[in-house]
């Protein structure tokens, strides 16, 4: 019985840590890239966040349940190829369920292959452990990393065009700000997150 409780209790922290305590985007600051250039809308965010969580959960299971056969020597190596594959995957089908989406993300697509975020997870998790917990964390990892482009999104398209998920929400006498739109309101706005992070997390210390 005890056994299986610690089982429990490891399976849940590998899905929980990714969402606050070692959350991407927030605590690990990884992914930059991708987190301010496409977070200028909710919907670029959501898109962006849930592509990397398919490609970073479809990985690390690979990866994991390959972990045996892959060398050492090209370990690396191998582990690019097998995430370029599923970026490939994605890039495809984001462009078959909506071109205006593509252009929108652009190039960053492709440049999920060289996310830090999705091969850190391969090397320090997927390479060392089962399948089930690969899953987990690469499931809390990318839920988390959503979770941060979403709030980067959501502020930024608010305040910038009085919107979410272009549903307006204020009335036409709003003004935008048009700042926030732009990548030093990405910047600003990261800021203040990792502000609200790093408080809390002081205050739980």
């Amino acid at each position: 019985m005890s056994e299986n409780a610690d089982r429990t209790t490891m399976s849940t922290n590998d899905f929980i840590k990714g969402l606050w305590k070692e959350n991407p985007v927030f605590v690990q600051v990884l992914g930059m890239c991708p987190v301010l250039a496409v977070s200028n809308t909710a919907e670029n965010a959501l898109a962006m966040g849930l592509a990397t969580t398919f490609v970073l959960l479809m990985s690390n299971v690979l990866v994991s349940s390959l972990r045996r056969f892959i060398p050492k020597q090209v370990r690396i190596a191998t582990y690019i190829l097998i995430i370029a594959t599923f970026v490939t995957m994605v890039d495809y089908a984001i462009q078959a369920i909506s071109v205006e989406l593509h252009k929108s993300l652009g190039a960053f697509i492709s440049l999920i292959v060289v996310n830090c975020l999705i091969l850190s997870r391969a090397e320090a998790f997927a390479s060392k452990n089962t399948i089930s917990r690969s899953a987990l964390d690469a499931l809390g990892m990318g839920v988390g990393f959503v979770f941060g482009l979403v709030c980067l999104g959501g502020v930024r398209e608010i305040l910038g065009n009085g919107t979410i998920f272009n549903i307006s929400i204020f009335p036409d006498s709003f003004q935008e700000w048009i700042i926030m739109i732009l990548p030093a309101g990405g910047f600003f706005t990261l800021a203040i997150w990792l502000l609200v992070f790093k408080t809390s997390n002081l205050r739980k210390a």
